[in-house]
C-alpha cells in the first residue's frame, strides 16, 4: 500500500502542474502512468524529487505542497 507522502512524490515526478485545473481522476491517472513508467517503484520518484530539491529549492516547497494536498484530495475522493 502506497502512503500519501509517496503518491506525492510520484505526482511530483509528473509533468501536471499546480496551474492545471486537474480533477481527482486525471491525478489519479497521472499517479498510475508514472508509477507503470517506473515498474512500480515508488523510490524512483523520490530520488527524482531529492533531486529536483536539491537543484531548485526555490520551487520544491511550492510544487511538493501542491501534491501533497492534491493527493489527499484525489484518494480521499477515491476511498469515498
Amino acid at each position: 500500500m502506497t502512503n500519501t507522502t509517496e503518491l506525492a512524490q510520484v505526482l511530483f515526478a509528473t509533468a501536471l502542474q499546480p496551474s492545471d485545473e486537474l480533477s481527482s481522476y486525471q491525478i489519479r491517472a497521472a499517479v498510475d502512468e508514472r508509477l507503470c513508467a517506473c515498474g512500480g517503484d515508488a523510490s524512483w520518484c523520490a530520488a527524482y524529487v531529492a533531486q529536483e530539491a536539491g537543484d531548485h529549492p526555490e520551487t520544491y516547497v511550492r510544487r511538493m505542497r501542491w501534491a501533497l494536498d492534491a493527493v489527499a484530495g484525489a484518494y480521499a475522493l477515491a476511498a469515498a
